[in-house]
Order: C-alpha cells, then sequence, then structure tokens
C-alpha cells in the first residue's frame, strides 16, 4: 500500500529566535518518526547545530546539498545561507525575520518542485518577517500567492475543525469582507478539502452567525439577515448540507459543533479562541484548497520560552501527521477520479 511509504517532508524554521528549531529537533530525537518521514530543514548547519548544543540534543543532522541522496535516518539539513547568524533567544530581530523569509522561500520552492511532498512550516513572527517580498499577513496568504488558487485557513484536529472566512484582518475590517462572493468561495473551499483531504463524501458545515445572538432579527447588526441568511439559503438549495447561522456564544459550550463536519467562523477569535480552548496543543493550522499541502503547530513562536528547552512537540507531530495523512487520502481520491 502506498500509504506504508514514507514521504519527503519540507520543514522551514521559523523565527529562529523562538521554539521552532527547538520544537524539530526534540521531534526527530524520536527514532520511530523515521520510518514515516524523511525531513528536510530548510536554514543552515551551523546554527541548527548550535541549538542542537545549546539544549543539548542528540537529534542526528545530515547536510544536504541539491542533487545528492537524502539520509534515511537524519534530519536533512539545507544551507539556505551561509552567512553566520547569531541566535538572540526571546527577541523579535529584523534578522531574525530575515532568516525565518530565506527558509520559508526554500521549503516553498522545493514544494513547487516537487523536491519535498509537503511542507511544514514552523511558526514566524508576522512582523519582523515583513519585507520587499513579504507583505502578507501570514503563511496562509504568502502560499496562496506563491502556490496560485485561492485558500482557507482550516483549522483541524481528529474531532473537531474549523475554518475562517476572515483570517488575519483587523475586527475593524471584518465587515466590509462579509459577501456573498466570499461566503460561496470559503464554503466551497471547506466542502471541496472535506471531501479531497479528509474523505467526506457529504459534508455536512455550521456557519456561526456575525453578530450577537446572529443579529436578533436586526436588532443587532443587520449582516446576519442581509447577507449571511440568504447566501447560505442559495448554497442549501443547491443540495449542499450547509446549515446556519448559529449564534456563536452557546454554539461549542453546548456541543452543537459535534453534529457537524466543519465550522465556518466568521473572523479569526471567533473560531481560535474555542479551537484552541477545546484542543490546544492537538491542532494543526493547514492551509486549504491549494495545489499542494502545508500545516504548521497551531502555537506561535513562544519567545518568552525560547531557548529553555521547556517547547511542547505534540501539535508540531500532529502537523507531520496531518500533512501525512492528508497527502495520502488527497492522492487515494485522484486516483478514483482518473
Amino acid at each position: 500500500m502506498e500509504e506504508a511509504r514514507k514521504i519527503k517532508v519540507g520543514i522551514s524554521i521559523g523565527d529562529p529566535n523562538g521554539i521552532g528549531i527547538e520544537v524539530i529537533l526534540k521531534i526527530f530525537e524520536q527514532k520511530e518518526l523515521f520510518d514515516f518521514f524523511t525531513p528536510v530543514l530548510y536554514g543552515n548547519m551551523k546554527l541548527i547545530s548550535f541549538q542542537k548544543r545549546h539544549l543539548n540534543l542528540k537529534t542526528s543532522l545530515s547536510p544536504h546539498r541539491e542533487g545528492g541522496s537524502l539520509s534515511a535516518s537524519q534530519i536533512n539539513v539545507v544551507d539556505v545561507w551561509t552567512t553566520a547568524f547569531e541566535t538572540t533567544y526571546g527577541k523579535s530581530t529584523p534578522e531574525g525575520g530575515a532568516h525565518a523569509l530565506k527558509s520559508l522561500e526554500a521549503a516553498t520552492k522545493a514544494l513547487k518542485n516537487g523536491d519535498v511532498e509537503v511542507l511544514v512550516t514552523a511558526p514566524i513572527d508576522k512582523h519582523n518577517i515583513q519585507s520587499d517580498t513579504f507583505n502578507f499577513r501570514g503563511h496562509t496568504d504568502y502560499l496562496a500567492n506563491e502556490l496560485g488558487g485561492k485558500s482557507l485557513m482550516f483549522m483541524i484536529t481528529e474531532g473537531l475543525k474549523v475554518g475562517l472566512l476572515t483570517d488575519h484582518v483587523p475586527v475593524s475590517e471584518v465587515a466590509s469582507l462579509i459577501t456573498p462572493e466570499r461566503i460561496e468561495e470559503k464554503v466551497f473551499l471547506m466542502m471541496q478539502s472535506l471531501q479531497q483531504d479528509f474523505g467526506i463524501s457529504k459534508p455536512k458545515i455550521g456557519v456561526l452567525g456575525v453578530n450577537p445572538h446572529s443579529g436578533d432579527q436586526g436588532i443587532i447588526g443587520s449582516e446576519d439577515d442581509q447577507v449571511l441568511r440568504p447566501a447560505l439559503k442559495k448554497i442549501y438549495e443547491k443540495g449542499n448540507l450547509v446549515l446556519g447561522p448559529y449564534a456563536a456564544d452557546s454554539f461549542f459550550g453546548a456541543q452543537t459543533y459535534t453534529q457537524f463536519d466543519a465550522i465556518l467562523a466568521i473572523y479569526h477569535d471567533q473560531g481560535l479562541i474555542p479551537f484552541k480552548t477545546l484542543s490546544f496543543g492537538q491542532g494543526v493550522n493547514y492551509t486549504a484548497g491549494l495545489s499542494k499541502i502545508r500545516t504548521s503547530p497551531d502555537h506561535g513562536t513562544a519567545f518568552e520560552i525560547a531557548g529553555k528547552g521547556e517547547a511542547h512537540t505534540d501539535s508540531f507531530k500532529e502537523a507531520l501527521f496531518a500533512a501525512r495523512n492528508i497527502y495520502f487520502e488527497r492522492s487515494a481520491n485522484e486516483n478514483i477520479s482518473d
């Protein structure tokens, strides 16, 4: 069976002053992971080795150059830069952002070229990574631009999947982005992903309301009645199991989410606060809708604990296996449709 084979996973280091490299090194101290993955880490051997020594880790590293063979039992490290980088744990610096971007660019290029089969990204600092070549609010928008097509920020676990109508945008901009076109686009991206990436042939999706109590019939805002309900009605009448809007304040506490294969939240915190409350450390950030597969852990750079050896690896491990599972599920569905 194809699912039994290893896959080549490209990994970007994230901000080198955060916990990304620590988590990557800790994960692959677990030798059994090499039965499932051939990891290719895009960074710099001197930097990775320094952090390995600092953290007193024993992860095996192997330098890799283009055209050479990949090690089957070590992290393959690709030198993306040759100049020295001095780690300053816990600090957000322009140098940290610049080197995080170099890693991400190299890993994305490898994904586009087919040198790796999936991409797992360590967390970046969205402020210090901004540059002439990175003018995005996060990985999701960057990868949509690089890989082409529309994307959906999709937070996933085994029992809970939450997508976002609007993701990394200020609250002041949310209302202007709630349009029939955007609602239809995100709903159908979610449906497509549930079908091809998770094998759910007839997905059932719940959509949260925009305003408190979904507007209370226009008493608390008009967006639910004037925009969201008509858009969802139109989608439902096409034979799709898309229901809502549901009042967001009680939706998760009342376990209503368990009745659906996935939930579409209107804005970032409406979806991410309950998701991380229910599944923190087990969640995965998946960029759905693209031609290639990218996942990431559900945490950030965690500057406050960087370099202390305190970082947990659970979410990164989940991200690795989510990418692997989606890769084989998508491959199987493509073979069925051929």
